[in-house]
């Protein structure tokens, strides 16, 4: 089977100013592209020429789980934004994160601080365990918490190509920015 880069719903400028539209040439368009050029060159003749994006995470090694997740983690990326996003979530989620976190605030602080700290490239990420409970997690290059049978709720990615265009060396700046453009409705979902 091979991998394709997933549509956007929406323009590459439709979430400035927080992602300009050359961040988005460049990190969508060119990096997620990559990622999936590679991963289909990776995966002929290997024993994951048919398996998904899910099963090549929780059981592929080097290159194919590298750029599996890399294409997994920025299609999860790029579909928690909206134009004129933000705000906070509603319902359920919204519950388990005061609960978990004692305030959205609190919650935002702590997502906000992993994300800004998290040495190199990664991914910060909310994920949900097998008891509902919700938890923070650091994870350097491709990591996904898939892999530790987890699911994701909303991830950010720091590597550098995802705001350096824009922000710099401002990872601080962009975290803060990141979540002007959030889509609360498609990450309350995920819960």
């Amino acid at each position: 089977m091979a991998f394709e880069l997933p549509r956007l719903n929406y323009a590459l400028d439709a979430l400035e100013p927080v992602i300009d539209r050359r961040t988005m040439e460049f990190h969508y368009g060119k990096h997620h592209q990559v990622y999936v050029n590679k991963l289909n060159e990776l995966i002929k003749g290997s024993p994951f020429v048919n398996s998904s994006l899910e099963e090549i995470i929780k059981e592929a090694e080097g290159g194919i789980y590298n750029n599996g997740a890399q294409v997994w983690n920025h299609t999860f990326y790029f579909q928690s934004f909206k134009p004129k996003g933000g705000g906070k979530p509603e319902g359920e989620l919204a519950s388990v994160i005061n609960n978990t976190f004692k305030s959205f605030d609190k919650f935002k602080e702590q997502f906000s601080n992993a994300a800004i700290t998290l040495f190199g490239s990664g991914w910060t990420w909310l994920v949900k365990n097998d008891s509902g409970d919700l938890q923070i997690l650091q994870e350097s290059n491709a990591g996904n918490p898939l892999r530790n049978g987890l699911i994701p709720i909303l991830t950010c990615d720091v590597w550098e190509h995802a705001y350096y265009l824009n922000y710099q060396n401002r990872r601080p700046d962009y975290v803060k920015s990141f979540w002007d453009i959030l889509d609360w409705e498609t990450i309350s979902r995920r819960y």
